[in-house]
């Protein structure tokens, strides 16, 4: 009946049962063997050299990509919806040291190559301006919609003929990989990516999440950074065996496909209410404040999304029979 976050969702059982096969004695910080595993099993995902390193929140992912990204004086561009912006509590700007957001639109909190050069170009090459140093996207976006591939790549090509990082937020990576059935590395450094938060929370994970950079040069002062971050988990093989568990047997397209399949459900039954196209596992609906109460007095929760909106978020262990009796009762308003 809780559709407001799938941060609230239960942990995946594979998850748990890792977190107790690495309960005994190893070493400390990140130098035990679950932890050494993250590149090679990163590397091997991509199909590409990584830097892969564990770290507790999206949040800490997202802000040390970026100071990797852009240095004190730069700029990022990115939508004006996006979750940098929105929902870190400045965190970007204060792990950065001052780097400066430069906000953009999009539909669905969607860019383009021709917006973020759109931006970029009103800014003045002179020292009264932040120079933008890195653009960074979210996939799938705040909205839910997804990037298919020539999309990423377009905004690769433009970022880097400008000499910029380019970040991209998967904090739903998982769901956009199911929704566009592209390759992993044809959504990301094929695709011009520098460096990704790939997200495990919101898709069965417990208090994991690693950064990926696809050029490892990228990662030389991370490990410091997150260290003076206070990131640095003294018993890092909880994360990185939570993280193993995962990709083991491809689970995180497993509990994808099931979260999308279950948003796809629901937006059949909303029909013309629907505010933006489904594509991943968010569904926004239009809905007036007494059709939301009502919803409210059978049992659903969700989030108000602006005035007359409405955001259900599926998650990995809602299946056709927890999303149908919303979807009859959305039916029925």
């Amino acid at each position: 009946m809780r559709f407001f976050s799938d941060n609230a969702a239960p942990v995946h059982a594979k998850v748990m049962e890792a977190l107790h096969a690495a309960n005994h004695q190893d070493t400390a910080y990140d130098g035990d063997r679950w932890s050494k595993r993250l590149d090679e099993r990163f590397s091997e995902l991509f199909g590409t050299e990584v830097r892969a390193l564990w770290v507790p929140t999206g949040t800490a992912a997202n802000c040390l990509a970026l100071t990797a990204l852009c240095p004190p004086h730069g700029g990022v561009i990115c939508h004006r919806d996006a979750h940098i912006q929105n929902d870190e509590g400045g965190a970007p700007e204060f792990y950065t040291h001052g780097a400066k957001l430069y906000l953009a639109d999009g539909e669905g909190a969607k860019l383009s190559a021709e917006i973020i050069a759109q931006t970029a170009d009103l800014i003045a090459n002179d020292v009264h301006r932040v120079q933008p140093h890195a653009v960074s996207i979210t996939n799938a976006t705040e909205y839910g919609l997804v990037y298919k591939p020539d999309e990423v790549a377009a905004i690769g090509e433009l970022a880097h003929a400008r000499g910029w990082g380019f970040h991209m937020d998967g904090a739903r990576f998982a769901n956009a990989v199911v929704s566009t059935g592209a390759g992993v590395a044809d959504l990301t450094w094929k695709a011009g990516v520098d460096a990704l938060s790939f997200g495990f929370v919101k898709n069965g994970g417990m208090s994991a999440e690693v950064l990926v950079f696809f050029k490892p040069e990228l990662a030389a002062y991370t490990p410091q950074r997150r260290k003076r971050a206070a990131l640095l988990f003294s018993k890092g093989r909880f994360l990185a065996a939570q993280v193993l568990a995962h990709l083991d047997g491809d689970l995180w397209l497993e509990c994808a496909r099931g979260a999308n399949e279950g948003a796809a459900l629901l937006a059949q039954a909303a029909g013309d209410r629907l505010v933006h196209a489904v594509e991943a596992n968010e569904v926004f609906l239009r809905v007036t404040p007494q059709e939301a109460a009502s919803l409210r007095a059978k049992g659903f929760d969700f989030y108000d999304w602006g005035p007359g909106e409405a955001r259900f978020v599926v998650s990995w262990d809602q299946g056709a029979d927890v999303i149908r009796p919303l979807a009859e009762a959305v039916r029925a308003l």
